[in-house]
């Protein structure tokens, strides 16, 4: 996953919009409960890793999810899949230190209604950041863009879509509701804003890698909890505004 939105609201429904960006030939399945030893867990299957991006767990109002981050990679010989961290995550609420050496750098985002916590692993340190109220992007580069090390299209991608999220209102998902009125403004943004995936701001993109590989946006995920309900809906087909489905909790 390469950004995630979160709107956090004290005591109010929290949203969140996760999108995946990856080789278009790397093989997963559609969010469902896939794995037996994280019952109730519901997300996308990565079948290489045997992960998620993004795991909803409905009984404890929780949805996590994971970036790549950037820093020193984990050894070769020990290393993990970032993918099983959104179910450690989703089934435990926190992230300790320990076996953290054995990941790739990552931002790993851990909401609740009302709260959302994201952890930032770069190799060597573990730093944890509750999130103010509001809105946030979360990109490769960490909360906001805010590091050094941000790149001029992540960037770009904050300085487009933040304002134009804090201007469209914030919606309030309700369960039965169908998709294009329960996001309302946000889905257009969603679904891309009409901007080309080549362009540096693009929120969906599409790069060719040569070779007959492509690299770009696989799929788009959108989560609200609350104390009363949950939903989640999702797209195989980001940018196709007839393409989403809810996702059964």
């Amino acid at each position: 996953m390469c950004t995630a939105i979160v709107s956090v609201e004290p005591g109010g429904q929290l949203l969140l919009a996760g999108v995946r960006d990856e080789l278009a030939d790397r093989a997963w399945r559609p969010p469902a409960q896939h794995w037996p030893d994280h019952p109730g867990l519901t997300g996308g299957l990565d079948l290489q890793g045997g992960g998620t991006w993004l795991a909803v767990a409905p009984a404890a109002q929780r949805v996590t999810c994971v970036l790549n981050g950037r820093g020193r990679m984990a050894p070769e010989g020990s290393r993990r899949s970032r993918g099983t961290l959104p179910l450690l995550a989703a089934g435990h609420a926190n992230l300790g230190q320990a076996g953290l050496a054995d990941f790739d750098p990552f931002h790993l985002l851990c909401a609740e209604p009302g709260r959302a916590v994201l952890y930032s692993w770069d190799g060597e340190r573990l730093a944890e950041r509750e999130l103010a109220a509001g809105l946030h992007i979360v990109v490769n580069s960490g909360l906001g863009g805010d590091s050094p090390h941000a790149r001029e299209h992540e960037q770009a991608r904050i300085a487009h879509f933040l304002p134009r999220l804090r201007a469209a209102g914030r919606p309030h998902p309700r369960p039965g509701d169908p998709v294009r009125r329960a996001w309302g403004a946000w889905l257009p943004l969603m679904n891309g804003d009409g901007l080309d995936p080549g362009d540096p701001r693009a929120l969906i993109v599409r790069r060719d890698l040569g070779g007959g590989r492509t690299w770009g946006t696989t799929s788009v995920s959108l989560v609200a909890l609350s104390p009363d309900g949950l939903r989640h809906d999702f797209t195989a087909a980001p940018g196709d505004p007839a393409a989403w489905q809810p996702v059964p909790a």
